[in-house]
């Protein structure tokens, strides 16, 4: 995101620790002016950028680690195996950009 490596392991973790209660997952999206663009997909329907911000900052996290857009969504998509699905994820991600 703007030449800098930011884990995405590390993002879930961030917004893991701002609600431990709900399934997160994040994902990258090509972004015309930072060349990436992070979006979180979480079934927390009150989940919004400025707690994750004010969160971050409280606790020395890079804001560069705060993902610009928030997607909630009734269940966060899981494969067979319980694991998240990455795959449909990215898919849903590019898709809401391009809406």
């Amino acid at each position: 995101i703007g030449g800098e490596m930011v884990s995405l392991t590390a993002v879930e973790g961030l917004a893991g620790a701002v609600w431990p209660d709900a399934r997160h997952a994040v994902v990258s999206i090509p972004d015309s002016r930072k060349g990436e663009k992070l979006v979180l997909v979480t079934d927390r329907m009150d989940a919004d950028v400025a707690s994750m911000t004010e969160w971050a900052r409280a606790h020395g996290a890079p804001e560069l680690a705060v993902p610009k857009k928030i997607m909630r969504v009734a269940e966060v998509p899981v494969l067979g195996t319980g694991k998240t699905d990455y795959v449909a994820i990215q898919q849903m991600a590019e898709v809401d950009k391009a809406a």
